[in-house]
Parts: C-alpha cells; structure tokens; sequence
C-alpha cells in the first residue's frame, strides 16, 4: 500500500497529466480550422460535351471556329464574363474542342473564386498510436469542396462526371502543449 501511495502522490507532485477527452465534435472543429488556415484557391473542374453547353448557356465561352472536315471539332472563346469567373488550364483563352471518333473530349478549367475544404461526416475519435505523440487519436472523415463563392454556372458544370468533390480521408490528432492539434491527415 505504500509503494502504491508513494506512487500515486508522486504521479501527484510531478503534474504528470493525461490529455482530455477529445470528442466529435472537437475533431470536426480542429480539422476545419486546419482546412481554413490553409490559403484557399481555385477549384479545377473537368470539363465534358455537357459542361461545355452548359459554359455556352452560362455565357462563360463562345463559338468562334467550326472546323468542317473533322466532325464535332471547334474552337470556343472565352468572353469577358468567363475571364471573371475561371481560367483555362492551358492558358490562353481559347478553347481547342477535339473530341474522338466516340464524341467524347474534355478540358480543365479553375475558379478564380479561392475557396477552402471541408470537413464533414467526422467518426468518433479512436486511440492512435503516433511515434512522436505521447496522446494521439484519430477520425475519419468526408473531405468536400467549399463551393461557396463559386458562381452556380460552375459549380453545375463540376457536379457532371469526371469530377471528384469529395473522398474519405483520416486525420491523426495529438494533444500537444496542453492542446489537442491536427497532425496530419492522410
């Protein structure tokens, strides 16, 4: 009993603490405030024959060339309305449509609009074992795109196929310091 007391008052004495509990709804708020750290930017987005009608309907590009011997080939401009809104990722502002023998093509296109991931969907937080943490625990969650401040024309074109706006990731915490922080997603 002694032993055991000695023990105790010593754990006592040194300050020697265990991390908090770290609930849901912390891990959620830690790994978005991770995300809006982060500098936001351009949202790429695959741009397929449907995504190009719609960017037509938008106004964000015009017809400008039709090329008559190859079918479905054209040249599209982009307008000053889209100049506000995006950029071609193969700079310039022409739009070079060369769809194969089976009518389907695409081109990338970013949001000038900067925006941040999102967090969502987050797991309970499960004990890790981190080899430069002594606390460490992690959770699963749902990365999405922020879409807010991307004009709805876009933000239509980036829901077509081809376009990923989400996927699963897992985020390692460790209370570090007397606070639990972000240590890595993966």
């Amino acid at each position: 009993m002694g032993v055991v007391a000695a023990g105790c008052a010593g754990l006592w004495v040194t300050g020697c603490k265990s991390a908090p509990d770290l609930s849901k709804d912390n891990a959620a708020t830690l790994i978005q405030s991770h995300y809006d750290s982060v500098a936001p930017s351009g949202i790429t987005i695959s741009v397929d024959k449907m995504g190009l009608q719609q960017g037509l309907t938008a106004g964000y590009w015009k017809l400008t060339k039709i090329y008559p011997k190859q079918e479905g080939w054209a040249d599209y401009t982009l307008t000053d309305a889209g100049k506000k809104v995006l950029k071609l990722a193969s700079a310039g502002d022409v739009i070079e449509w060369r769809p194969g023998g089976d009518g389907e093509f695409h081109f990338l296109i970013t949001s000038l609009a900067g925006t941040t991931m999102r967090a969502k969907e987050v797991s309970d937080p499960q004990d890790e074992m981190l080899p430069d943490a002594k606390s460490a625990k992690s959770v699963k969650y749902t990365e999405s795109v922020n879409m807010n401040g991307v004009p709805e024309p876009l933000q239509n074109i980036a829901h077509n196929a081809g376009n990923k706006l989400s996927s699963k990731k897992q985020a390692d915490l460790a209370y570090e310091n007397g606070a639990w922080k972000v240590h890595g997603i993966i």
